[in-house]
């Protein structure tokens, strides 16, 4: 893989304002990496492993995710992704959600997720977070992908 691929970021968010948000705030932050967003886990997974530029294939990839989806939990999908065997277990999940339950932040941890961030209610709180994890995005190193 070429050391300076650039490394794609897969948004799994259901809400299109959130969604809105979060790319508006990454892109305030200076990050320019291609953003591909999905609203529901059915097509995120189907983008992460079955598709020619996905991740699985070998394009890096950090994905930012969202715990309420319409179709399935947030935390199935992140059960897959950093799953024995999986070609996408090292690939960094931020979990970006509104749930603060402690039970379920320590569940994604069990289950691998590299950050968990709660969604502040207010919105320039929220637009503020997000620009602190653009920063954030711009200085982590992201593993390739496994190959099998």
């Amino acid at each position: 893989m070429n050391a300076h691929q650039s490394v794609g970021i897969v948004m799994i968010e259901d809400d299109e304002g959130h969604a809105r948000l979060i790319e508006k705030n990454i892109r305030r932050a200076g990050i320019l990496n291609d953003i591909k967003h999905f609203t529901d886990g059915t097509q995120a997974l189907h983008h992460l492993f079955e598709a020619e530029d996905g991740p699985a294939k070998g394009a890096p990839a950090l994905i930012l995710l969202d715990l309420n989806l319409p179709d399935m939990s947030g935390t199935d999908i992140l059960q897959r992704i950093k799953a024995e065997g999986s070609p996408l277990k090292r690939t960094p999940v931020v979990v970006l959600t509104t749930t603060d339950d402690k039970i379920e932040i320590q569940r994604c941890y069990d289950l691998g997720c590299n950050v968990y961030i709660t969604k502040p209610v207010n919105y320039e709180s929220f637009a503020q977070a997000i620009r602190q994890l653009g920063l954030f995005l711009s200085v982590i190193q992201v593993p390739a992908v496994e190959e099998h």
